[in-house]
């Protein structure tokens, strides 16, 4: 894992054009079927392997799209270390394209973009691109252009 520094809010401007990537995280079908249940989504495409495998387009089950934008936070956890941070607020998504599905079982992993740092009276509201890619895929599951505040302690 690669990791962007910087020792406080105030100096994520300093970040801007740096990139970091993360650790690879399975995405199995436990997984899939848990998010299924506490979404209510049970499309067979996402739960029914059997299913799946015989007449989706995809070959088997595949994660949620949603289930792989949920993964973000995860994915990208300790890419941005930032001192001095009391804490850090997702303040929204402008942009999402889910661009290739996750076949259960997949390993994906997340790069982060720092692309700005505004400062706020709150904080520094930081915009990233953020992809998500499939181990061996030759594109990513997703692209999403993600805000976050990052609050002085």
């Amino acid at each position: 894992m690669t990791a962007i520094t910087v020792s406080s809010p105030e100096d994520l401007g300093t970040a801007v054009g740096q990139s970091a990537t993360g650790e690879w995280r399975v995405v199995d079908q436990d997984r899939i079927d848990l998010f299924a249940d506490a979404t209510d989504d049970h499309q067979w495409i996402h739960v029914d392997p059997a299913r799946a495998a015989a007449e989706s387009p995809f070959g088997g089950p595949v994660a949620h799209g949603f289930l792989t934008l949920a993964l973000v936070p995860a994915l990208t956890a300790g890419l941005l270390d930032v001192g001095g941070t009391a804490m850090v607020v997702n303040y929204g998504l402008d942009r999402v394209r889910f661009l290739q599905p996750v076949l259960a079982g997949s390993r994906v992993r997340a790069t982060t973009v720092v692309e700005g740092a505004e400062p706020t009276a709150q904080g520094v509201r930081v915009s990233s691109t953020v992809t998500v890619e499939i181990e061996g895929a030759p594109r990513p599951a997703l692209v999403a252009r993600t805000i976050a505040l990052f609050v002085p302690a």
